[in-house]
Parts: C-alpha cells; structure tokens; sequence
C-alpha cells in the first residue's frame, strides 16, 4: 500500500504543532466547561466550543505516530530500547516535579515516615502525578504493540485495513452510553483503545483518495462533526441536568470523525513556507514532548501567580490567548532545560 514516506513530508511537522496547541487550548477550556449551570450559557458555549474543536489533538499524536511507525520493519527489544529511552526518563523527570508541585500546593503531605512516603511518591507514579500524564502510559503500551501491529498493516490488504478500522469503529460505537443496551456482549475488547488510531494514522497517511474527497470536503466533514459535538455537548447536559462529557470522548465515533478529518486536511493542505519559517516548526516540533510535559505546571503557575486565565478576557478571546501563552512559556522552559548538562534528556 505504501508509496510515499510521510516521515519527509511537511504536512507531518504542521501538524505536530497544531495538536499540541490544541492539547494546551483543552486545558485551559476545560475548567470553563465545568462551570456548567454556574455561569451564563453564552460565556460556557465557547468552552464548549474551544473544548470540542481542540479534542482531536491527542488523537491526532497517536495517528502521526502510527503513520511514521507501522510502515517500519522493527525488532521488538531495539525498538523498545530506543523509543521507551525516549520517553522514560524526561516522564519520570516531570513525574517528580508535579509531585513536588503537588506536595508545595498541600494536595497531599509527607510524613516522618520515609517508607510511608516512598509509597506517597510511588502511588503517584503508579496512578499520575498530574491529570495530563495518562496520555504518556497510553503511549507506552502502544509501544509494546507497534512491532507486531506494524507487521500487520505491513502485510494487509487494503480491505483488511478497513476491516480493522470498521470493527474498531463498530466495537467503540456500541461502547457509547446510548447504545450500551444493544451491546452483544461479545468479548471485542481487543479492538477497542487507541491501537485504532495507529491503523487510521497509518491508512490515511498513506491512501490516496479520489479527488472528489479533497480537502474541502474533509474540512466540511470536520466542520459538521464540529457541530455535532458542540450541540451534543450541550443539549445531553440540559438533558442530564448536569454536564455530560459524552461527546468528548477520546475513543468515540464523534472524535474519531473529527480527529481523521483534521488529519486528512492537513495532509492535503500545502503551505509553501519561507525557510526561516520552516525553522522555526522544526524548532518547535523538537520540543513537543517536553511541551506536552511541562504546560500543566505552566498553566497553574500563570494562573495562579498571574491570574491569566480563560477569563483574562472574554472567553472567545481569553481560552485561545491563555493557551497561546502557555504554549510559548513552556517551549520556552524546556529550551532552557535542554542548555543544561544532560538537559535534552528531560526537555525532548
């Protein structure tokens, strides 16, 4: 199936960016989103809004990693070695900061007892020493399947792509609260997850559509998948009497459809960049792991120490902006961490 390598492609890089910006723009909407039924309805729809429109950024990580990834013939304990070395140290480096965070804002407190306090450390580490670090277990067990995934979509058949790709999507739809009752009960818990995306990332990057589905037709795609959400948000909740996060589930039929489309425009987007532009995304692109780690601290620190919030201004303007400045500060911490001695180690 293969015929072009989306490792060299610009598209790849652009897209990077884009998703950890919208990680960010999740964060720093969701604690207006929560406010639901607290606040006026026309400041809660833009984190509605905000918060629909940006949940396709981890998503989208997972399928450039599957993109870049299944397409490789890779020995397991290499590719291990190599990417869990990666990821491993710079983790378990912010791991313990947000624990020492977290002991600083008297989340939690240590005692006179060090084993009892090893298990305090060793808790947070075995559960996530910060709301954000879920998506780093994730990726790890990911990584235990890529050689053997790769192996697969290597040696599919287009039709066995999708195959895959419509049971996952069958078995997550039929996962949903307002299906459950149709459930077979039948064990296809193996479909299930976030492995989907590795074969989605892997079969968009690499199909070529006709060319009545461009990039229009995606972005309408994406724009009404958009809707759907941001309305579905809102009415379960009126309907629930409370918010209902439903429509924002990683893993559901809604932000596959958003997240596969955003895929597919920016592959079909083509920016002619000037070189220093093009410079500057590389530059930025290095550090999105490192980004991804360290902009929860940021966005309580700005928060905390300096009020900038979703509510800095009105919220159209507020949760974008907050983000923005999130975003540059941590680019910004982790660009100084990697000057220190060993300090690529925990910044990339």
């Amino acid at each position: 199936m293969p015929d072009n390598k989306p490792q060299q492609l610009d598209w790849i890089n652009n897209l990077r960016i884009i998703a950890m910006y919208m990680v960010v723009i999740v964060h720093t909407s969701s604690p207006l989103i929560m406010q639901y039924g607290k606040i006026a309805d026309s400041y809660w729809f833009w984190g509605d809004f905000y918060n629909a429109i940006s949940r396709f950024g981890v998503p989208v990580f997972v399928m450039i990693t599957g993109a870049l990834l299944l397409n490789r013939d890779q020995e397991p304990i290499p590719f291990l070695k190599k990417r869990l070395g990666r990821i491993i140290v710079p983790f378990l480096f912010w791991s313990l900061i947000y624990v020492a965070f977290g002991w600083y804002n008297e989340d939690f407190t240590f005692t006179a007892d060090t084993w009892v306090n090893v298990k305090i450390v060793l808790h947070q580490l075995k559960y996530g020493s910060s709301y954000h670090l879920w998506y780093v277990y994730m990726l790890i067990g990911l990584y235990f399947l890529i050689p053997v995934l790769g192996k697969f979509v290597r040696n599919a058949s287009e039709s066995e792509l999708l195959y895959f790709l419509l049971v996952w999507l069958g078995v997550m739809m039929i996962s949903q609260p307002y299906l459950k009752r149709f459930d077979p009960q039948v064990d296809l818990h193996y479909f299930a997850g976030y492995a989907g995306y590795l074969v989605l990332g892997y079969y968009l990057a690499y199909k070529n559509f006709p060319a009545r589905f461009n990039r229009n037709w995606f972005g309408i795609l994406f724009l009404a998948t958009l809707a759907i959400i941001v309305a579905g948000t809102y009415y379960t909740s009126i309907y629930y009497k409370g918010l209902s996060t439903m429509m924002y589930e990683p893993v559901s039929p809604t932000i596959v459809l958003l997240s596969g489309s955003a895929f597919m425009v920016g592959k079909l987007t083509n920016i002619s960049w000037s070189p220093r532009v093009k410079q500057v995304r590389d530059f930025i692109g290095g550090y999105t792991f490192g980004i991804y780690l360290s902009h929860a601290l940021i966005l309580r620190l700005i928060d905390d120490e300096l009020n900038i919030n979703y509510s800095l201004f009105h919220p159209l303007v507020g949760i974008p902006l907050t983000a923005l400045i999130c975003f540059i500060l941590s680019l910004l911490l982790v660009y100084l961490l990697s000057k220190l001695p060993l300090g690529k180690w925990i910044s990339t």
